[in-house]
């Protein structure tokens, strides 16, 4: 489930808001202790808190709207939804998709009915994993929601236009939740390093160690401060007094790797994976790839050097290679990761175990190197547009040969400038299907010259 950017609950039934942040028990997980009091305190999510948004206007009392955050795991879809209750003074209840049901939802309604009634309380209805509420479930909420009986505030990770039902969607505000970058994660956890209800400033955080904390997040919030929770007990257990690299490692059973995606490491790792893949050696291209997965290292910038090399290294020796990267790059995009680390390794495994050619690479290079020196020479009459009033005047066009006109589709006609006829770029190799492309490119040339 989508436990928020602090959230550790897990509700089945509805359960009202446990109060502010003083009344925390002392010994609550450390994510719990540091959420959020104030928007002022959530990061990453800028565009949805600026001076009258959405958002805004409902936590300071503008006039109420239910709204749909949408957004992945660890972004503070339930810190906000806490904080909208907070602010504007309403009874909280929570209800967790995952376990809840029609018999849950309509005893909230009902109950929420009844406290607006008798005393003009409002109640702010959580949903978490909205998404996997059926249709009914879904349905149930319409009424309340359109009476404003209760405040709807749902979460979802996946798109509500394709999992929430439109009468549902057409009463709601679809707001969208960024994930947090590393940065944002950064800043958390310096937070909590010097924060009176996190480690109180008791424990240094070396900057190793800091980064490997950022890295293991993957830009979820929750799951840096239980890692830095458990290697803060250790370090504090052993008696030291800061939090050094050997002992988050040692926590969190996971090795930092030595990753700097800015520095030599980002460029020397990148270029290993990629020459592996030219060498044909796929179990060094599957360890290099590891290396930049485990490292956080951006999965599209992955996906876009597979897709630059299924050109450059492979081309027409297989020309299946293109497809499956750009595949690749688009399942990374629509899935995202842990789950996009197996579209990289299939896209890896391809690249590696073709035939390779740099045909392509050559032919492009060589034909630009030409423009660039001088050779761009005037297009034959004869291929120029002739699409316009006047063209056939200027000679455009006149005496174009239509290939399909002829059995071979092929047949002899000038296309090059004059100054490039005879111009050979691509040559192609013996190697996978361009071997078949080796013997018809020159058949081809030949029939075009007319040799």
């Amino acid at each position: 489930m989508d436990e928020g950017l602090f959230d550790v609950s897990e509700p089945s039934a509805p359960q009202p808001h446990p109060g502010s942040a003083e009344r925390v028990a002392a010994n609550a997980p450390l994510a719990v202790r540091m959420r959020p009091q104030s928007l002022d305190e959530v990061v990453g999510q800028d565009h949805l808190l600026g001076a009258g948004s959405p958002l805004r206007r409902l936590v300071e009392g503008a006039a109420p709207a239910s709204v749909l955050l949408y957004g992945p795991p660890g972004t503070g879809k339930t810190t906000l939804a806490t904080l909208v209750s907070q602010a504007i003074g309403r009874r909280f209840v929570a209800l967790s998709a995952l376990t809840a049901g029609v018999k849950e939802v309509r005893a909230v309604i009902d109950e929420a009915k009844r406290r607006l009634t008798r005393s003009g309380e409002s109640t702010v209805l959580f949903i978490d994993e909205v998404h996997r509420f059926s249709r009914t479930q879904q349905d149930a909420l319409l009424g309340a929601v359109e009476d404003r009986i209760v405040l709807l505030v749902a979460a979802t990770t996946e798109n509500p236009f394709f999992s929430i039902v439109s009468p549902l969607l057409s009463r709601s505000l679809v707001l969208q939740l960024h994930p947090l970058t590393d940065e944002d994660v950064r800043v958390l956890i310096r937070r909590t390093v010097a924060d009176p209800r996190g480690l109180d400033g008791k424990l240094g955080l070396a900057e190793d160690a800091e980064e490997h904390l950022v890295r293991l997040a993957g830009g979820d919030a929750r799951r840096a401060l239980t890692a830095l929770e458990a290697a803060a007990d250790s370090a504090a257990s052993t008696g030291l007094s800061d939090i050094d690299l050997a002992t988050v490692e040692a926590t969190v059973d996971k090795a930092a790797v030595r990753y700097d995606r800015q520095g030599d490491q980002h460029y020397d790792v990148t270029s290993a994976f990629i020459k592996s893949i030219r060498g044909s050696d796929v179990d060094a291209a599957l360890h290099y790839l590891a290396r930049m997965i485990e490292a956080g290292e951006d999965p599209r910038f992955i996906a876009r050097r597979l897709v630059v090399h299924a050109s450059e290294d492979i081309g027409m020796a297989d020309p299946t290679a293109l497809q499956v990267c750009v595949a690749a790059h688009q399942a990374v995009q629509f899935i995202g990761m842990p789950e996009g680390r197996l579209a990289l390794a299939q896209a890896t495994i391809h690249l590696a175990t073709a035939p390779k050619s740099n045909a392509v690479i050559m032919a492009i290079d060589s034909a630009l190197s030409d423009v660039r020196s001088g050779g761009a020479g005037t297009v034959p009459a004869h291929l120029r547009d002739g699409h316009y009033a006047g063209a056939a005047r200027l000679g455009n066009a006149q005496g174009y040969r239509y290939p399909h006109n002829v059995p071979e589709g092929v047949l002899a006609q000038q296309y090059p400038p004059d100054n490039l006829v005879g111009r050979d770029y691509y040559e192609p190799t013996a190697r996978g299907a361009e071997r078949a492309l080796a013997e018809r490119v020159p058949k081809l040339r030949k029939a075009i010259r007319g040799e």
